[in-house]
């Protein structure tokens, strides 16, 4: 078979998960497979990409080694407690090793009802299968910890959501699917034996050097927290929203996971929102080291019974381990924002020069990725036009670049311009172009969804045949909602 599958998870007790096998699809057609992580995988891309491939990537058919099985969990959604949700249209298929000696799950996402599925069809529609795939790509080649993509399969069948849609298969590749919302399982459920064997099977998986702590549980959730603190500064700095920040979609592992309503900032704004179902901004893009916090402290809470037989002390050792997560984020966030500046160490007053340049684009209404992109330019030519005529008031930014100058007068310009070209990328999955490539899809043309993919897989360099992709949308073209794949 394509894959050699060697499954942990599926070991532990059945309180975990339930087994189910996916749900064949009518008709399915493989529109995409990722050849280059397949062979970082170790999978045969030549069986993968076949017939028999195409039938264990569409849910038709399970392969040898496989154990199928939809994740158990809980979770807080916009604040309120959900006590059990679960894979509802997600079934993971097993696990691999790939040659960098690396676990990872093989995961079909929309492939049929499961036991959590809560009356819904456990189908996903094709455009949000289009949209994980672009985005979570983009976000791995721009090193940020994230989801994979191994595949994108159309069903041939048709889903109901917002009336009849195309529906597809997307198979999802992740160090592991393991949430902050599984410890609440079993946290909710006052379950500590098996709380305590998803710590020590999260420790060994992804965090082996907490055994060797006097306190392994307090090493795990410092450990959590320092990655999510760093992994949320890195989205950030892109001008990322992931749109749905409950803690039912935060990763233990510090991986960046479902990609729903998830957007980039165009203009830049602190308290824009794209999704359509946050309705308060709860997720807005400013609020999101905030919110992680507020995750990190529920998944504190599971631990409680861990990290101390005493309540208050086990209570003292969580609040001393959260109160490290501000100034691990602040800490990543000025290394990462002034960094795109060309600034290394992220000191106070360049932080402040940062701020101040992120107010003046707020006022401007600049384009977030394009402002940054284009000072490097503005430092090798001396010329400051490309950059102002991105504020709607160009001489808003002339007294803050004039600063910026003289801040970098005694420092190696080339090697200034070489850290913002690494740290700025010219390309983004830009919202109307995902949009647009989605409605393609949707009509049968995956010619934009190709193309698209092929842009970003180089998202620091220059391509002049696609330069277009770089862009802001027109304002015809602005996109001003997104939408969860449900």
């Amino acid at each position: 078979m394509p894959f050699s599958f060697d499954n942990t998870y599926a070991g532990l007790p059945d309180a975990f998960f339930k087994r189910v096998a996916p749900t064949p699809v009518s008709a399915p057609v493989l529109i995409r497979l990722n050849h280059r992580l397949a062979d970082e995988l170790g999978i045969d891309v030549a069986r993968l990409d076949s017939p028999e491939g195409l039938a264990i990537l569409s849910g038709n058919q399970c392969p040898d080694g496989s154990a199928p099985l939809a994740m158990a969990y809980s979770g807080h959604q916009f604040g309120g407690f959900s006590p059990q949700l679960g894979d509802g249209r997600a079934i993971l298929l097993g696990e691999v090793v790939g040659n960098d000696g690396i676990r990872r799950d093989i995961q079909l996402k929309g492939s049929g009802p499961t036991p959590f599925s809560r009356r819904g069809d456990g189908r996903s529609a094709l455009g949000p299968v289009l949209r994980e795939y672009i985005v979570s790509e983009a976000m791995a080649a721009v090193g940020v910890p994230t989801t994979r993509a191994l595949a994108a399969v159309a069903s041939g069948d048709h889903v109901v959501r917002e009336g009849m849609v195309p529906g597809g298969v997307f198979t999802r590749v992740a160090q592991s699917h393991i949430r902050v919302g599984t410890f609440q399982w079993f946290a909710a459920r006052k379950d500590d034996d098996n709380l305590r064997v998803l710590a020590d099977y999260v420790i060994a998986r992804h965090y082996p050097a907490a055994q060797q702590e006097e306190n392994p549980y307090r090493a795990l959730l410092d450990g959590v927290i320092q990655r999510q603190a760093e992994l949320i500064a890195h989205w950030m700095q892109l001008g990322f929203i992931h749109g749905v920040m409950n803690t039912d979609n935060m990763t233990v592992s510090g991986e960046t996971i479902d990609y729903g309503p998830c957007a980039f900032l165009d203009q830049y704004d602190p308290v824009k929102r794209f999704s359509s179902i946050d309705h308060q901004g709860r997720y807005a893009f400013g609020n999101q080291g905030p919110i992680g916090h507020w995750d990190l402290i529920r998944f504190a809470e599971t631990l409680l019974p861990l990290l101390n037989t005493d309540e208050k002390k086990s209570i003292a050792v969580a609040e001393a381990a959260l109160d490290a997560f501000s100034g691990l984020h602040r800490s990543a966030l000025q290394s990462r924002f002034t960094a795109k500046i060309g600034l290394k160490g992220g000191n106070l007053d360049d932080w402040d020069m940062m701020e101040s340049l992120l107010a003046a684009m707020a006022e401007g209404e600049a384009d977030f990725t394009l402002v940054f992109r284009h000072l490097s330019d503005a430092l090798e030519t001396g010329n400051d036009d490309a950059v102002s005529r991105l504020f709607n008031q160009p001489e808003a930014i002339v007294a803050w670049l004039n600063t910026w100058r003289t801040r970098l007068h005694d420092v190696d310009h080339s090697q200034t311009r070489a850290l913002m070209r690494r740290t700025n990328p010219v390309f983004i999955p830009r919202n109307h172009r995902i949009e647009e490539a989605i409605k393609a899809g949707n009509e049968g043309d995956f010619e934009l969804f190709h193309r698209l993919n092929q842009v970003l897989q180089n998202p620091f360099s220059e391509q002049p045949e696609f330069s277009d992709y770089e862009a802001a949308p027109a304002p015809d073209k602005v996109v001003h909602a997104t939408f969860c794949g449900t």
